[in-house]
């Protein structure tokens, strides 16, 4: 506990020598946040740190604005400085985390009674738009999975993950931490332990079923130091940057133009259910998602690719 309270001590002494340089006005106010967010919330350094440089800058912005004051400070004065924030390009995530802070300190202010308001009160978190992830056409599917040289030991390995990352939807690491018994081909699933420890059983397909046989009969043909299903050359188990590698060496091979890393694989197979008319919860329950708000932007692809045969193909659009 002291050396807690000593670690303390030292991250405020620095924070306040930094704001007392640029606010001195309102280095108190500060002070007494940090105290609390270290000592009674028992916040992280790194969540300290960031909670320190952003209302630092808050706070700095409101003295070069002329904001002397704490409690004449308005919701627009708070829109004022987020406006200014994007106006210098910041994205919308730092801005939301931005405010997340601002939103932190005036409400402890508040509780306190250090203020009589609290100006983000109401206050909308400005919207992020999430990028829609790219997905892979069938006929780029199929010359991935064809690049891989099945006469070669590694190419049987390279193709049986391809297969399983694309008729699964595995995460990067949970294709290269499956146990050899999370393979049941009689029953045609993966067991697979996804974030949070939950475990989830995803069909196999008969086509990766087939791949994922041939693979195996040529596994042990190294000395084998690991139960996973695949190995390294060495006979551990692969990684996830060999698995990054080796994606993007193939996708040369089977000239693809666009970025692919092991999640296209997963944006995919989302992707190509839905076109085919899977249901949504179905394939959030294959992805491991907690929340079908996460897997619905799947559906948001799916529009996007209706959009572009329209264009394409209809003679009026």
């Amino acid at each position: 506990m002291c050396l807690h309270l000593l670690a303390a001590s030292l991250i405020i002494n620095h924070v306040m020598g930094d704001a007392a340089h640029e606010s001195d006005g309102f280095a108190p106010y500060l002070e007494s946040f940090l105290e609390a967010a270290v000592l009674e919330l028992g916040l992280s350094d790194a969540t300290i740190a960031a909670y320190d440089g952003d209302i630092r800058r808050y706070l700095t912005g409101l003295v070069g604005g002329g904001i002397l004051d704490l409690d004449s400070l308005t919701r627009t004065n708070v829109l004022d400085y987020l406006i200014a924030l994007r106006r210098e390009e910041m994205a919308p995530r730092s801005i939301t985390r931005h405010l997340s802070a601002i939103r932190h300190f005036h409400k402890y202010l508040l509780s306190e009674g250090l203020c009589r308001v609290d100006p983000t009160d109401g206050l909308d978190s400005p919207r992020i738009t999430r990028a829609l992830p790219h997905c892979l056409r069938s006929d780029e599917v199929s010359r991935l999975l064809q690049a891989p040289d099945l006469s070669q030991w590694s190419g049987v390995r390279d193709m049986a993950m391809f297969a399983l990352l694309y008729s699964s939807g595995l995460r990067v690491s949970e294709l290269t931490n499956l146990p050899l018994n999370g393979v049941d081909f009689e029953e045609g699933v993966v067991r697979v332990v996804g974030k949070g420890a939950k475990v989830r059983f995803i069909p196999l397909g008969a086509f990766a079923a087939d791949v994922l046989k041939s693979w195996l009969e040529r596994r042990g043909e190294v000395r084998v130091a690991d139960d996973t299903v695949f190995l390294t050359k060495r006979g551990k188990r692969v990684n996830r940057s060999m698995v990054w590698r080796l994606v993007k060496q193939y996708a040369v091979v089977a000239n693809i133009s666009a970025t692919v890393s092991p999640h296209t694989f997963r944006h995919t197979f989302a992707t190509h259910l839905l076109d085919g008319g899977a249901d949504l919860r179905a394939v959030q329950e294959m992805l491991g998602h907690a929340d079908i708000g996460t897997t619905q932007i799947y559906t948001h692809v799916s529009r996007e690719r209706l959009h572009a045969a329209h264009q394409s193909f209809h003679p009026r659009a």
